[in-house]
């Protein structure tokens, strides 16, 4: 296509000649007229038209007669024409030759849909004609180029002199006195039933898809859709079109002056900064772990900043970020020592286990380089905290589209929208994402007395609770399990009985980290251990309730992750353990089996430092005091949630069964009696760990592509078929069973340690036993 351009300016006379059709080729291709049966004034143009045709997909020459505009061409034109939305006659004029010679496709092309098409050619139809207007795909994908044929058409709507497609103030104030609400009709209706189909879909409470389509009444269906969409990104439910959704549909920023509860600053937060942040309706502040070396910025978290933050009432989120201001700042590698970088450096800072450290792609990145750079740093970025134990998990800021598709592909946990680039080619014809957790609307400067500082304000939407201390330790299991009791009890109210009232509990204490759905690709834990019940966590988020992520195990005095653990168990209960103990399931992904797919791509990142996987198992898996993607604490969730399903399966209540297991001295043999419930020996445990790497059907395919396939290592199941491959893949599992058996034999041989160093808990436990 650049070719045809720069061979018609050849042939208009124009130099020198370059790969754009531009104001001076278009004029100059005006004063043409139209191009049509019979034109002969230049046959190398009519040619190079013909051409283009044929590069769009339409059969517009007969052999040997190029350059004569014949029947063949004036039908090809005509199809073109009507592909494009704008009928007529078979004739080329200046804009529909400037629309044939670029890259647009006037069909639906893969990932497009009808119902987008006919917006694009009702949009063409309406305004191809005007001055501002140019012919826009017809290819059923919402894209950039859509999005400005919508503002422009909306502009010429509202009057407006001089349209450009950008959200200026004329275009605004337009807006704010054009309402829609149910029962109107007419264009206004149409252009916003079209934006609302553009960011469609929309998700409801529990992470659900809900579409909507085109039309030009605004009935109820609309409004229902509208209500979701205003729910969704924290606007006013009113169900209508007012104006702060209108910005909303149009522009990723969305109305820049609303109010927003969150911000982040490069600044330091001082004591008056803090307060003057409360008092104004802030309760969140992103804040920077790291600044590069050489940088001039100064925007690294101070010593006792945390501290004056917390005591103001405010929680923190983190960013990272070390340049990424363009494509070659982005790869697997740098991903990885970023990621042990930030792992540093939050530990430094001591945030808590758990936390989502925001890792920053501070560009318009396009959709080639996400793929190509992007993607890999954050599968790196993935590693390297999965190896340093999983404590942090990454979130990513950018555009729309980097945040959307590096959630897709690496899942991310949560999103920190750059909305206010609203010009970015990554925020324009693409929704928000559905894993938003914060949206950076405008920056202005604070004026507070003498003081004053740059401020970005953002949006929250409440994914991410943000973090309201750090160096914090779990309390005793006696704390996690009157937390436990407490759920208990509202699942009760809430209407549960039975076995249903131990699940509820089990889905919301995981529900967060373990509850994401990628729809689109039917992966994520909602696809792996299934959903939860999304009007439970409402209700007890409504009864104060919170997510208690760790505690202290009596027996080790290890840091238990209460959210992995549940998730195991919840896994377990939902699905019972194979009946020949040598196979694998769905149940077991959420436990051991997803943990050792997670370890098998740590071992991959690895490799180069461990060729042999068995010394990788013996080194990283399990151990005590080490680091890992499978490290001793994930063993005992495991271990710990496997046992309280088994329980709960075998008629006792959550409460009860953690009772027994953590003050009635359960948890003394926690291993033995996890491998002789699981496995029963050696030879089916290696087995079952073959067929969860290996097996394609099912959930295990699902969690192999969600948790292998994702993090830069190949699968298992492919691996195997390399030289050398299967003799190391079971080099591997046989490091799982070797960790699980020096694990028996730890604790048959410690026991009476355990029991010495544990002598008042268990004493007390005894009391309240006989109590």
């Amino acid at each position: 296509m650049n070719s045809l351009v720069m061979g018609l300016q050849k042939e208009l006379g124009i130099t020198p000649v370059v790969a754009s059709f531009g104001p001076t080729t278009y004029s100059k291709m005006a004063a043409l007229g139209d191009i049509g049966f019979g034109w002969d004034k230049n046959r190398n143009i009519v040619a190079i038209l013909q051409f283009a045709m044929w590069c769009k997909g339409y059969w517009a020459v007969e052999p040997k007669s190029e350059g004569w505009f014949t029947g063949v061409t004036r039908d090809a034109v005509s199809k073109l024409r009507g592909d494009m939305g704008i009928g007529g006659a078979g004739v080329i004029n200046a804009k529909v030759a400037k629309a044939l010679l670029n890259m647009d496709a006037y069909v639906v092309v893969a990932g497009g849909s009808d119902g987008i098409r006919t917006v694009q050619q009702w949009l063409n139809s309406r305004y191809w004609a005007k001055d501002a207007y140019n012919i826009g795909p017809c290819d059923g994908i919402y894209s950039r180029d859509v999005q400005k044929s919508l503002m422009i058409a909306l502009q010429y709507e509202l009057g407006i002199a001089a349209p450009n497609g950008s959200f200026g103030p004329a275009t605004q104030a337009g807006l704010r006195s054009h309402t829609l609400s149910e029962g109107a009709s007419g264009v206004f209706v149409q252009l916003f039933s079209a934006a609302c189909l553009f960011n469609s879909p929309t998700f409801d409470a529990i992470g659900d898809p809900v579409v909507t389509t085109w039309r030009s009444t605004f009935d109820s269906k609309l409004g229902d859709w509208v209500s979701v969409f205003q729910k969704f990104n924290k606007l006013t439910d009113n169900r209508t079109g007012d104006y702060a959704t209108w910005a909303q549909l149009l522009v990723s920023m969305g109305d820049p002056d609303r109010k927003a509860t969150a911000s982040d600053t490069r600044f330091e937060i001082t004591a008056s900064r803090a307060k003057w942040l409360f008092d104004n309706g802030y309760r969140f502040v992103g804040r920077y772990i790291f600044d590069p070396p050489g940088s001039t910025l100064d925007k690294e978290i101070k010593p006792g900043e945390l501290d004056t933050i917390f005591r103001a009432g405010l929680k923190v989120f983190p960013i990272y970020q070390d340049n990424a201001r363009k494509v070659s700042d982005f790869s697997y590698t740098t991903g990885y020592q970023h990621g042990l970088n930030a792992q540093k450096c939050a530990d430094g800072y001591g945030f808590n286990r758990g936390t989502t450290i925001y890792f920053a792609v501070d560009y318009d990145a396009t959709s080639e380089e996400i793929a190509s750079a992007i993607v890999p740093y954050f599968q790196g970025v993935q590693a390297a905290l999965a190896s340093q134990g999983k404590k942090y998990t990454h979130g990513v800021y950018g555009s729309r589209n980097v945040c959307s598709t590096v959630s897709d592909k690496t899942f991310a946990r949560f999103s920190f929208v750059s909305g206010m680039s609203w010009g970015f080619s990554g925020n324009l014809g693409f929704p928000i994402p559905r894993n938003w957790a914060f949206n950076q609307i405008k920056e202005f400067k604070v004026t507070n007395g003498t003081d004053s500082f740059d401020l970005d304000n953002d949006v929250a939407s409440g994914l991410d609770a943000g973090v309201s201390s750090v160096n914090q330790t779990g309390g005793p299991a006696d704390g996690f399990i009157a937390y436990v009791q407490k759920l208990y009890d509202l699942a009760g109210q809430y209407g549960a009985t039975g076995q249903k009232q131990s699940q509820l509990v089990m889905e919301y204490i995981r529900h967060s980290a373990y509850g994401n759905k990628d729809t689109a690709n039917k992966l994520g834990w909602w696809y792996l251990i299934g959903g939860y019940d999304g009007g439970f966590v409402d209700f007890c988020n409504s009864k104060g309730m919170s997510i208690t992520q760790f505690f202290t195990d009596p027996f080790t005095g290890y840091q238990l992750g209460s959210e992995h653990m549940m998730a195991t168990a919840n896994a377990h209960l939902l699905t019972a353990q194979p009946d020949n103990k040598k196979s694998a399931n769905g149940g077991d992904v959420g436990g051991w089996a997803g943990d050792l797919m997670t370890f098998w791509a740590d071992w991959r990142n690895s490799e180069q430092q461990y060729a042999d996987p068995l010394a990788f198992a013996h080194a990283r898996l399990g151990v005590p005091g080490v680091s890992s993607s499978f490290g001793f604490n994930d063993l005992i969730e495991d271990a710990d949630g496997y046992l309280l399903a088994q329980a709960v399966r075998g008629g006792r209540n959550i409460v009860d069964a953690m009772k027994a297991h953590y003050n009635g001295g359960g948890g003394l043999r926690r291993f033995n009696n996890y491998f002789t419930g699981r496995w029963g020996n050696a030879t089916d445990c290696k087995t079952s760990a073959h067929n969860a790497l290996t097996a394609l059907d099912g959930t295990l395919s699902v969690a192999q592509a969600y948790l292998i396939g994702y993090a830069g290592a190949a699968f298992p199941a492919d691996y195997q078929n390399l030289p050398g491959g299967f003799d190391k893949l079971q080099r591997f599992e046989q490091g799982f069973v070797d960790a699980l058996l020096a694990r028996m034999g730890m604790e048959t041989s410690s026991v009476a340690t355990l029991r010495a160093n544990h002598s008042n808990y268990l004493k007390a436990a005894r009391a309240r036993s006989a109590r």
